[in-house]
């Protein structure tokens, strides 16, 4: 790990795509608390007419797209530098002043449901308008008072706070010592031991550094709980004070999908998928001749030996390879991402773990991640830049207020891109089966764990959780610990030894800070793996259908997307189909382990 400061530029992300420096950032501040000073006084208590409508929309939309330059001009900094003191100043300072912009324009989507509807079916002949419009009439029901709604807008900075705890507790206040291993002394970050140190084909070291890493967390096991419950409780009051009769409920209501599509995918999976990882743990154990299999050795690779080095010359080869089949007009993105310094994968300490795709409406997307020269980062970089292009392609088709699609449907189009450049490599692997037994050991233990099994089981839990929330009870570290533990004895049976430390999983994921998201990892790869497998087999014209479908962004329901990318997820066909894919996957991953022990 390097500090920040020494990291080659061309690893980093160039921000001043967004503003050129500090002082445009800060007339762009000015400039949108004084727009929307005027915004205010123009249209509060005046909107009338149709026409004052779609005057204030078209205003309203040029107010959302300058915040959303500024808000990720603010914290993309932090995200890439924790320890970054000023910069968090100034997202400090940007998050305060958002928070009072969002509380004066409160206003306006509560004066805009109280309109007669026949001026509102008015107003939304405009195109540029209908969605989102269509979006308040239907959230009518659950809207408040305008004071009480410009209240809970002033405090979104602070309702937020829980999510800043949860990091500031990672990043800053958890340090893992230095540990032993057979007299060699190793150093842990949260990066070295997610990025290497839980995958490597060292049984001692591997176990080791899972020992140091959970007693280290449980230290913070406490603390991390009283934030989270903070978290789930906010939740249950605004779901509360809207009207709703479930926290899901609530959560559900923004991605437009029912809670039945919701439990469908968690039970599903955990039904039908845990027999074929179960095999897959098997078959970890067997190659790497484990008497047992614990939990730490779940995210071993089938061939360490002959898992290649990837450099990120090369990844960008096999990406812009893979992709290729999707056109020109998408792969001048791609390019443009790697020529213009969209990625930043420099391995420097205080960087958040993870990776993400940031798309502010209007510039380039911004992708943090760590790159660490093998072939699951390498999918990583894919996914990212799925994210990347799919939102590129929406805001140039799609308003501000029409580009982002539901949760269900956004991770698709990022998990549709590992797929391809993953198909692309097992047709170059040709008839060598030791390369696609190890090409196929990537779609089964990276694309398909990460987004079937490790946010199944996040899902699975945050349900459990928001349950217990539901009937008024608070959750502490104990009872964490036992719901993440049942959720991975249900789904591993005993096939898998779960080491003391497996139940603080829980610890490690932001994702239980952002609604639903976990869940919708696997909505999102069922989608992407029957639109991969349509553009394998139909060539061009399936390419050229989903390239239609990301242009659409959020235009259409998450059902209608998918539809329209010939994908009916109203049935459970595509599911159970791709689960049934994933346990062919594991079937060839077996045969071609038989041939070659031979």
């Amino acid at each position: 790990m390097i500090n920040r400061e020494t990291a080659p530029i061309e690893q980093t992300w160039d921000l001043t795509t967004l503003f050129q420096d500090e002082k445009s950032y800060e007339e762009a501040l000015d400039k949108l608390v004084l727009d929307t000073e005027n915004f205010t006084k123009q249209y509060r208590g005046q909107i009338q007419t149709a026409t004052d409508v779609n005057a204030a929309f078209a205003n309203y939309r040029s107010i959302l797209e300058l915040r959303a330059r500024i808000l990720p001009y603010a914290s993309l900094p932090v995200n890439a530098n924790t320890l970054d003191k000023e910069a968090q100043k100034r997202y400090s300072h940007a998050s305060r002043i958002l928070a009072n912009v969002s509380a004066q324009l409160s206003f306006f989507e509560n004066e805009v449901a109280n309109i007669a509807d026949d001026i509102l079916k008015e107003a939304a002949k405009n195109a540029e308008d209908q969605l989102a419009i269509t979006k308040i009439i239907k959230q009518k029901p659950h809207q408040l008072s305008p004071e009480t709604e410009a209240t809970l807008a002033a405090l979104s900075n602070t309702l937020d706070y829980p999510y800043q705890g949860y990091n500031d507790i990672k990043f800053k206040d958890l340090h893992f010592p230095d540990f032993e291993v057979n007299g060699q002394l190793h150093e842990m970050t949260y990066n070295s031991f997610e990025g290497r140190q839980e995958a490597t084909p060292d049984t001692d070291l591997r176990r080791a550094a899972f020992r140091n890493f959970s007693d280290t967390l449980s230290r913070y096991q406490h603390s991390t709980a009283s934030v989270y419950n903070a978290q789930v409780q906010t939740e249950k009051t605004m779901a509360t004070l809207r009207g709703y009769d479930s926290v899901i409920d609530y959560l559900l209501e923004r991605q437009d999908v029912t809670v039945d599509l919701y439990n469908r995918q968690i039970d599903v999976i955990m039904d039908e998928l845990a027999p074929h990882m179960r095999r897959y743990a098997q078959l970890i154990g067997e190659i790497y001749q484990l008497d047992e299999v614990h939990y730490e050795d779940l995210k071993l690779d089938i061939d360490p030996p002959f898992s290649p080095n990837v450099t990120y010359q090369e990844a960008q080869q096999y990406v812009l390879d893979g992709l290729a089949q999707l056109g020109e007009d998408y792969l001048a993105i791609m390019r443009e991402a790697f020529d213009n310094r969209w990625i930043d994968y420099a391995e420097t300490r205080g960087k958040r773990t993870g990776a993400f795709c940031n798309s502010p409406y209007g510039t380039n997307s911004f992708i943090l991640m760590f790159f660490s020269e093998n072939m699951s980062d390498t999918m990583t970089l894919a996914h990212e830049l799925g994210h990347a292009g799919h939102f590129q392609m929406a805001h140039r088709y799609q308003n501000i207020l029409n580009a982002r699609p539901s949760m269900y449907f956004v991770e698709a189009p990022s998990t549709a891109n590992e797929l391809l450049v993953e198909n692309h490599l097992l047709d170059v692997a040709g008839e060598d089966i030791r390369m696609k037994r190890w090409i196929i050991s990537q779609m089964v233990g990276k694309t398909y764990y990460h987004n079937f099994v490790t946010h199944l089981l996040e899902a699975y839990y945050q349900r459990e959780v928001y349950r217990l929330v539901d009937q008024g009870k608070s959750v502490d570290a104990e009872t964490l610990n036992r719901i993440y533990r049942e959720t991975l004895e249900k789904f591993w049976g005993d096939s898998v030894v779960l080491t003391e430390g497996a139940e603080l999983t829980w610890m490690r994921q932001p994702h239980y800070y952002m609604g639903l998201y976990s869940y919708s990892y696997s909505a999102g790869l069922t989608i992407g793996t029957q639109v991969a497998n349509n553009i394998r087999q139909q060539g061009a014209a399936a390419a050229e259908q989903w390239i239609k479908v990301l242009q659409m962004g959020g235009s259409k329901s998450p059902l209608e997307l998918a539809k329209a990318a010939d994908v009916d997820v109203s049935t459970d066909q595509p599911l159970k189909s791709t689960i049934a894919y994933i346990g062919r996957l594991i079937d060839q991953l077996e045969n071609y382990t038989k041939e070659l022990n031979k």
